[in-house]
């Protein structure tokens, strides 16, 4: 395999990596709106306490999905690990969200139904992109057999010599 296929290979992974984490995401941001508006409008909570129970609700409704759809080829030889990452990067994620939400709402004093909903949607996304990169980088691995199957395909597609020095150098084609 060139080393243009296997980028386009491993861009082509990220891309369905996104959209499944996208997908999973898309509910649980669902979940965490209606639980929010549902303890706003229903209870006499403070608007960023309400916000931190739907944001464990929704915590607990992505593991799920994530582990089970998004991640569900990575390494699975740890499950107390990957919870424990999976919580203290979701805590961290929490606090991102809900910093921005009582930002504004004791800061900017901004606590209309309609500015809760946006400054919680901004807080969501800043927490995403954190949440994305660090569940990907140290709570869902990738399984370390990814490299060996890209050296049997390299193997098979340009023989035993392209294998042997795959990563090591680009393969050329057509040079000798």
């Amino acid at each position: 395999m060139t080393e243009r296929g296997a980028l386009r290979v491993r861009l082509d992974q990220l891309a369905r990596e996104v959209a499944k984490f996208g997908a999973v995401g898309a509910l649980g941001t669902l979940v965490n709106f209606s639980v929010s508006n549902l303890l706003w409008h229903t209870t006499d909570l403070q608007a960023v306490r309400a916000n931190v129970i739907a944001t464990v609700v929704a915590i607990a409704f992505n593991y799920v999905g994530f582990r089970y759809f998004t991640y569900r080829d990575r390494d699975k030889s740890s499950r107390t690990k990957e919870l424990t990452l999976f919580l203290v990067f979701s805590a961290v994620g929490l606090v991102i969200e809900n910093g921005v939400l009582y930002a504004a709402i004791y800061g900017f004093d901004w606590d209309s139904p309609l500015q809760r909903n946006v400054f919680k949607f901004v807080g969501i996304g800043i927490a995403t992109c954190f949440r994305f990169w660090s569940y990907r980088t140290w709570v869902f691995k990738a399984l370390p057999a990814r490299e060996t199957v890209a050296r049997a395909e390299s193997f098979l597609e340009d023989g035993p010599a392209a294998a042997r020095d795959a990563g090591k150098r680009p393969a050329v084609r057509g040079t000798r």
